[in-house]
């Protein structure tokens, strides 16, 4: 590509991560008139990589804002949380009201709005520089191109944060999230009628697992076409266990995560036991009819600052939230529908509307990552001595638990004041 400096029109933009985060930017940014072009590192699209997510009713202002459809095909409602112990029994219950839905059914929607001219795959990023005139990406296959504005969405291990600040690094948490998804025909009619309507807790101590309905292929949610979504989360030591899980069968170990396909029968097997031992029987039992299983290391991290001359850190690049507080979407959305704003309110001075937007969700991400860490303490606390740990790690309490995990943006008092 490599457009020289000053046929960059006045209003162009960068984004790097086609993901979620990435999308949201492209298309609110788009909407006020600016030219985006957005690079992706993966080869392919990204839809089959999604899994279950809780909506919140500003995510779905948001998508909205942007002419997509909000309506029942959007996900599935459960009206009750309940809480079962290691027998079966259940021990809490609560009314909810939540949308269960799936990554996939906003992905494609706010993919199409795209060009296929703008949205380039298999471009991962490599660096950047900048000056008083724009910025310059540079990527791995020798192209580069130059905007006004660099968006960095590029997750967890964004190469452009890495850049500008190499010091801020994610934190493991201690566990990973176990994930399966099990279609609805495939749950025997008891399980069916006891477990899918609802979203569900089991919590031996040191554990949390979580189910609830969700969207099944191609987003279909009709009844019989649905799927049920489960997510546990398992203390995993860092030093060792981490390791171990992350070694396939041929002994190579991948870092700190490894494609599912690649996961060693044996450790398979090992959390199915688990499950067996610890979850209530009837949960334990519906997770084991997954045909696929992976794990999500849990990290949580905060950056110190999001804009840096012309650039801007958005979503999981900038903050990335644990996910019992249940919406890494939704502050994805909000941190592009606040970038949009900002721009639109401070015309061509974008100096002044970079500096509104860190301002107003550093704050945001702060109290986010503070909250999840609150929520996974006890998680956390388990590679711990007991004799070190804290009232509140030693026990998490069903009434606790099943009213503040991925409870709704506008009912947590420090973020909702910040969504006025």
């Amino acid at each position: 590509m490599g457009y020289a400096m000053e046929r960059v029109k006045s209003r162009r933009a960068i984004i790097v991560g086609g993901s979620l985060g990435g999308l949201f930017a492209a298309n609110l940014l788009r909407k006020i008139g600016w030219e985006v072009h957005v690079f992706e590192s993966a080869g392919k699209e990204l839809a089959s990589r999604g899994a279950g997510i809780a909506t919140h009713q500003e995510l779905l202002t948001v998508v909205n804002g942007l002419g997509i459809t909000i309506d029942e095909s959007i996900g599935i409602r459960v009206g009750s949380k309940l809480c079962y112990d290691s027998a079966g029994n259940m021990v809490h219950q609560v009314p909810a009201d939540r949308i269960m839905s799936a990554w996939s059914r906003f992905y494609r929607p706010m993919r199409e709005l795209i060009p296929d001219t703008h949205y380039r795959f298999a471009m991962p990023a490599t660096g950047f520089k900048q000056d008083a005139d724009g910025v310059t990406v540079f990527f791995q296959n020798g192209e580069e191109m130059s905007a006004n504005l660099l968006i960095a969405a590029d997750g967890l291990r964004s190469t452009i944060r890495q850049q500008l600040m190499p010091y801020v690094q994610p934190h493991y948490a201690g566990y990973v999230a176990w994930r399966g998804q099990v279609d609805e025909k495939e749950l025997p009619e008891a399980l069916h009628r006891e477990l899918f309507d609802y979203q569900t807790f089991c919590l031996p101590e040191g554990e949390m697992m979580i189910t609830n309905p969700m969207p099944g292929a191609n987003d279909d949610v009709r009844p019989g076409f649905r799927r049920y979504n489960f997510v546990w989360y398992h203390p995993v030591d860092g030093d060792r266990g981490l390791p171990d899980l992350c070694t396939d069968a041929t002994g190579h170990c991948h870092g700190t995560s490894i494609a599912h396909a690649l996961i060693r029968p044996d450790v398979i097997e090992n959390i199915k036991d688990v499950a067996h031992r610890l979850l209530a029987p009837q949960i334990a039992k519906a997770f084991c009819l997954s045909p696929r299983f992976f794990f999500q290391p849990i990290f949580d991290l905060e950056s110190p600052r999001l804009v840096e001359g012309r650039v801007v850190l958005l979503g999981d690049a900038a903050f990335v939230v644990r996910p019992h507080v249940g919406m890494g979407v939704a502050k994805a959305a909000l941190d592009a529908q606040c970038l949009a704003d900002a721009l639109v309110f401070h015309k061509n001075d974008w100096v002044r509307a970079l500096g509104q937007y860190e301002q107003a969700r550093l704050t945001f991400g702060q109290r986010a990552v503070a909250r999840g860490r609150w929520l996974g303490a006890h998680l956390e606390a388990q590679n711990k001595p007991r004799s070190m740990r804290t009232k509140e790690e030693l026990h998490q309490y069903p009434e606790v638990v099943a009213r503040e995990v991925g409870k709704q943006i506008k009912e947590i008092p420090e973020l909702a004041e910040l969504v006025q």
